[in-house]
Parts: C-alpha cells; structure tokens; sequence
C-alpha cells in the first residue's frame, strides 16, 4: 500500500493557516495585538467591553445610536430561566466553575433552539439574538454559580449598571468601586480575542457542521477550560502561593529550571517577547494598589519576570496574559476558580465573531497520518 505523505505534518497544527478571518491580528515578534485593526493599548484606554464586543462582531466602530442600542440590548438580555438556576442546584458543590458554566450554556440551546437545518442559514436577527444572550448571560451564570455552591442565593442583574459593574455585584451584593469597575471592564477587554487559538478553533470545528451555536461556545468552553489553555491562570497563583516569600523566589526558580520544568505564565505559543496584554494587566494590578495597598504577590512575580527576563529571554520566554491576570482578580477579591470563567465571559465576544465568519464556510475535515499496521487477520475468540 502507498505511504502516506508526511512532509507537511505538524503537531498541534502548530503554523499551519485553518482559517481566514478579519476579526484580530497578532505580530508574535513585536508583541503586538489588533482587533479589526485597533490596537489592543487603544481599546483599553479608551473604550468599553461592550463596545470592544460591538466591534469585534460587527467589524467597524459603532455610532452613538448603534452603541446605545447594543448596550441597552445586552442590560435586558441579562436574566436566566429559572429552569437554569434550578439546574445548578443539582450541580455537587465541588463542581468546578467552568464545568457548570459549559453546562448550563449546552442547556441555552434548548430554551432558545435555532433552526440549523442544512444549508439553512440564521437570519439576522437570530444572529443578533445569540449575540445578545451569550454575551449577557455567561457572567448571570458564572455569579449565580458562585454564590449558589455556598448556599447562598443569586443576586438578580441589574440594568442601571454597566457590563462589569454588574457582573461584580452580581458576585457580591454590592456595587463596585469605580476603579474596580473600569479594571474589570478592561480586564474583559484585554481577554475578548485572541486569533486561531485552541478554543476559537473548536467554535469553528463545531460551527462548521452547521450545530447550534450554543454547542459551539459550549465547545470553545471545554477547550478554554484546560491547564495549557485558560486554564494557567490558576496554575500561576498556585506557583507564588507556594513560595510564598521573595527570599524563596530565586530557589524555586533555579530549581524549576535544573528539573526542565515549566514555570508558570512564561511563554506563549505565538508571543517571543512579553505579551501586551500582560503588560496591560500588570499596569491594571499597579492601579489597584493606589486603592487597596500593595502585597507581596506582586513583589514575587516581579521577581520572576525579571528572572525570566535574564534566563529565558533569549529564548523568547517571556510573561504571558495569565502572568498577572491572577493576581489582579485576587487583589478584587475574586476567588481564583472564577479567573478562567471570567475569561470566558470575555472571550465570548471573540467566538461570536470567529463563529459569524463560518457560517457560509466548509465542515473541517483535517487529514491524519495513519501509524498502525495494515492487513491484519482477524483471529476466533477461541483461538486467542
């Protein structure tokens, strides 16, 4: 038999185009990130996640009608079906966060089932009203969970408060500081997208076999929730927690590296110098400490990347966006099996994008090198 061609394989798809899209861009050398061409630095100065999500969806800057529009939209799509919430209370306690959020967004399709009959396309309204729904409901989910799993009972969104302030009263019962309000908005602004990463390209996997689009984010969910994914944020405080004291910092290191093991929110698969969306981070955490103090987390990570900077460096190993995402959620006193879901609630709005642009694609259907034996006799149980 013919031997497969296996010149053009590649591991993890690493390098290998599966799309074309307008939605973000990335120059992984000058650590550079765009969405629809705005810079990244642009967009956390100066807008909102609802508007970043406005742009990321629709591709332009919106009007001030058009922006008004979509907010007001997004306030009133808030709110979950009881059945929903009623779901979550049968959930164990010890149910990771991002397990009851995938799903309870799986059950979304079945309140707000889409017809997505072969080469049957959603019209744009129901378009609009998966945008609204997603993009509304992760973060009602995510705080509903949160307290539900202690006891408590979820706190109603309210539609006077902004995207973000919303989601931390949801969490807490009390309106948020100013500052912790716009660090959250751009917290979620920072994480909303990220090119063909692995949870962008199982929305598209899924979407491109015309599946409703809830099992599409459903999908994207499950991906994001692994360590090498959006899940390492985690694994970064777990690392400053266990050493504890700076005087431990340059040990734990130094023996990381002897045993050639990885160090938790260095390095990143495109990035070869420190990731911008790290460095927005990192001047998020410096903001929050004018209201709250200091800690010595920050002194240990700093540490680090500094260490980073002087072994790893040249290697292109450098902080990525988990680096400090962590310690920014802890110091709003946000408790670190939600980072990954919060991540989740931002980065809907770049799936949605990814998931509009293959609605008229292809189904995926990848090659693979085929590596076991062929004309195998089959033998009798007997005989075996």
């Amino acid at each position: 038999m013919s031997k497969q061609n296996i010149s053009c394989y590649s591991p993890g798809l690493s390098g290998i185009p599966v799309a074309e899209s307008a939605v973000s861009s990335i120059d992984g050398q000058l650590g550079h990130l765009e969405y629809r061409g705005i810079d990244l630095e642009e967009l956390a100065e100066k807008s909102s996640f609802e508007e970043t999500s406005y742009i990321l969806i629709y591709g332009h800057l919106p009007s001030v009608e058009e922006l008004a529009l979509f907010d007001d939209d997004l306030r009133h799509h808030r709110r979950i079906k009881f059945g929903i919430r009623d779901m979550m209370k049968c959930f164990p306690e010890s149910a990771h966060p991002m397990d009851a959020l995938q799903a309870c967004v799986a059950v979304l399709g079945m309140y707000y089932p889409m017809d997505t009959g072969l080469n049957q396309q959603p019209d744009e309204t129901a378009i609009r009203e998966v945008y609204m729904r997603l993009i509304a409901k992760l973060p009602t989910i995510v705080a509903a969970h949160a307290r539900m799993r202690k006891g408590d009972d979820p706190i109603q969104p309210r539609d006077d408060l902004t995207h973000a302030a919303n989601f931390l009263y949801m969490l807490t019962g009390e309106e948020p500081s100013a500052l912790a309000e716009r660090i959250m908005d751009v917290a979620l602004i920072v994480h909303a997208e990220h090119t063909m990463n692995a949870s962008t390209f199982s929305t598209l996997v899924v979407a491109s076999s015309q599946a409703d689009p809830y099992s599409s984010i459903s999908a994207a969910i499950g991906s994001l929730s692994g360590p090498l994914h959006g899940g390492a944020n985690e694994d970064v405080l777990t690392m400053l927690d266990e050493i504890g004291t700076l005087d431990n910092a340059e040990a734990y290191l130094t023996n990381k590296l002897a045993n050639k093991e990885k160090i938790a929110g260095l390095g990143h698969r495109v990035y070869k110098t420190k990731d911008p969306r790290a460095t927005l981070l990192q001047k998020l955490y410096v903001d929050l400490t004018t209201e709250l103090g200091a800690d010595p987390t920050y002194e240990i990570a700093s540490f680090i990347e500094q260490f980073s900077k002087e072994t790893l460096g040249k290697k292109g190993v450098c902080p990525n966006v988990d680096f400090y995402s962590g310690i920014v959620y802890r110091k709003l006193g946000i408790e670190t099996d939600l980072f990954t879901p919060i991540f989740a609630m931002a980065r809907v709005s770049g799936w949605l994008a990814h998931w509009k642009e293959q609605l008229n694609g292809p189904i995926y259907r990848p090659m693979q090198i085929y590596t076991g034996q062929h004309q195998q006799s089959y033998i009798a149980i007997e005989k075996r």
